[in-house]
């Protein structure tokens, strides 16, 4: 008996041993995107003092994703307050201690960004993570993080087919579901005038901003800004949008309406807001490129906390700090979200982080089923009109915006030759920026034309000058290499230029019909009448004496492919740099 009692407090102190050094053993944890250092604390049952003396962290307020935190054992910790005691106990012989709190509790801010969503809520092979991805993703940061924004830069209603088809007025009840607290308006937010924007914005349950645009009354057009509570911080966001608006909408799109300077509107109503908030956010429609950017706005106005910015598509990943100011841009066609983490001391911003969530990362998340069922009862009204098949494409049609404003593509000459067909004119112009995307090969149905084509742009035939297209060729290739919304495609003519020449100066050759251009006589020029109003700067059309007009371009490039095929897309050299720094042109894209 006395042998068995033996051996059983012998196995006791044998698991005693095992657990405890099981217990007490230190421990790792990789810091996640959105942690906090309170937070891991909590999770290990410590406080988060303790965290960070053990870790010696300089600012435990300031913790990157990735960072390792060393999780101290029991044993730790007991020592931890053991030496405070010691090193305490001096001070209680001559006086009692009064404990205070070292700081006071922090506040955790996320906002997650978007811009230049184009209405892509279907995910896609090429295209973005769409809505249902999207509202799983904000659900599972909203859990984590209750104090959480969402906010759009614009250009979230127009393009895809999935809301161009409505007029963007299929858009709001996705971007309600997906639960928006603000957006701003971008350029393409009026491509359906001005009247069936506002009713898409009374259809919003969530305001959409612009504090720079004035009607014909001198009163805002839409709402210059909102104060949001988020647990006892007051966020102010407010919108600014491009005053490239006014040309790249269709000019009749923004009639009566004028677009102040942002960057004056900012100087006068951010010191306003700065007195109200805790945090004051710039959500605006510039871009980066041209000299109204949401840089020239850091520089130039003081107290932005932060900046989302859209209208140029760029993607920025850990954000882009100018004065003091942090600017953040997601990309485009729900590739990303953008996600900012701020922390907060008494009102005080202590610590800012920028980051990107991708679309490669969505595809771990399941969709939200509600959304999804929203997106496909969409798709489902717009089957009828979008899944017709219109042709079969033998190769793929670059519409990508990287080439189409930079240079000649193969669906840029099948749009131009379009053009040209239908019309009979001299010569046809395109700008690439109405190029919206790529034709896969394949099957070609109507929905994939008006995703290439979604303004609803109609083909207009002018007479000009040869001035007057020397004078729009200058334009469309001011930037070159730069990318332009404005870059001429074209057909019936073959153009030179130099890009090592000032702009305005750079065509040095203009051939139609194996002729150099007159510049005195009379052209008949086919193109869209969005640049016959003006748009994209080409403001040498304006005026011009309009002598026939026909369909949307999508209906006519439809019909030009039923009848005529593919040939005529081949890149043939029709528009070449030929500065001594050229690249030569890839002929092998051609088909």
């Amino acid at each position: 008996m006395k042998k068995s009692l033996s051996i059983i407090l012998s196995l006791m102190m044998l698991f005693s041993v095992v657990f405890s050094s099981t217990v007490l053993a230190e421990s790792t944890y990789s810091v996640q995107s959105g942690d906090v250092l309170w937070r891991i604390a909590r999770e290990y049952g410590l406080e988060w003092e303790e965290l960070a003396e053990y870790n010696a962290l300089e600012n435990p307020h300031l913790i990157f994703p990735g960072q390792m935190i060393r999780i101290p054992s029991e044993e730790a910790v007991e020592e931890m307050t053991e030496e405070e005691v010691t090193q305490e106990e001096p001070v209680v012989e001559e006086e009692p201690v009064v404990e205070e709190e070292p700081v006071v509790d922090s506040t955790q801010l996320t906002i997650l960004h978007t811009n230049d969503m184009h209405g892509f809520f279907i995910e896609g092979a090429y295209d973005g993570m769409g809505a249902a991805k999207l509202a799983a993703y904000y659900e599972s940061v909203k859990a984590s993080n209750p104090n959480t924004l969402i906010l759009d830069a614009g250009d979230a209603t127009q393009g895809h087919n999935l809301v161009t088809l409505s007029e963007g007025e299929n858009a709001m009840p996705i971007l309600n579901a997906l639960g928006y607290d603000a957006m701003t308006a971008g350029n393409h937010e009026f491509d359906y005038g001005q009247d069936q924007l506002l009713d898409n914005i009374a259809l919003a349950d969530f305001p959409v901003l612009a504090a720079n645009i004035k009607d014909e009354d001198g009163n805002d057009f839409l709402t210059p800004y909102v104060l949001k509570e988020v647990d006892g911080l007051t966020v102010a966001i407010f919108g600014l949008a491009t005053p490239e608006t006014k040309y790249k909408s269709h000019p009749d799109n923004t009639l009566g309406l004028t677009f102040d300077d942002p960057i004056e509107v900012a100087q006068t109503l951010v010191p306003m807001l700065r007195d109200q908030a805790d945090v004051v956010i710039g959500l605006v429609h510039l871009g980066d490129e041209g000299t109204m950017t949401s840089v020239a706005l850091a520089e130039m106005v003081e107290g932005i906390d932060l900046i989302i910015d859209g209208h140029s598509h760029s993607a920025y990943e850990n954000g882009n700090t100018v004065n003091e100011t942090l600017i953040v841009s997601a990309g485009e066609k729900t590739k990303n979200v953008g996600r900012v983490d701020m922390t907060l001391v008494e009102g005080e911003i202590t610590a800012t982080v920028a980051s990107l969530f991708t679309k490669d990362q969505s595809l771990e998340l399941i969709d939200n089923a509600e959304v999804a069922d929203l997106v496909a009862a969409i798709e489902e009204e717009n089957a009828v009109i979008e899944n017709e098949v219109v042709a079969t494409a033998p190769y793929d049609l670059n519409g990508e915006r990287e080439f189409v404003r930079t240079g000649e593509t193969n669906l840029g000459n099948m749009i131009t030759e379009a053009l040209l067909d239908i019309s009979g004119a001299d010569v046809a112009l395109t700008n690439g920026g109405g190029i919206r995307a790529s034709v896969a090969m394949g099957e070609v149905t109507k929905g994939d034309i008006l995703t290439v084509l979604p303004f609803g742009n109609t083909v207009r035939v002018i007479e000009v000058t040869g001035a007057d297209l020397i004078a729009a060729l200058e334009n469309g290739l001011a930037t070159y290499p730069e990318p332009l919304g404005a870059f001429p495609h074209i057909a019936g003519m073959m153009v030179e230029f130099d890009s090592s020449l000032e702009a305005g100066s750079r065509v040095t050759s203009v051939m139609i019909d194996d002729e150099a251009i007159d510049e005195e006589a009379i052209y008949s020029l086919a193109t869209n009448d969005f640049l016959v109003a003006g748009g994209d700067d080409y403001t040498m059309f304006v005026g011009a004496n309009v002598i026939a007009e026909f369909g949307a371009m999508d209906e006519v490039l439809i019909d030009f492919i039923a009848e005529n095929g593919f040939d005529a897309s081949e890149v043939t050299g029709r528009i070449q740099d030929v500065s001594e720094d050229a690249e030569e042109v890839p002929m092998d894209d051609a088909a």
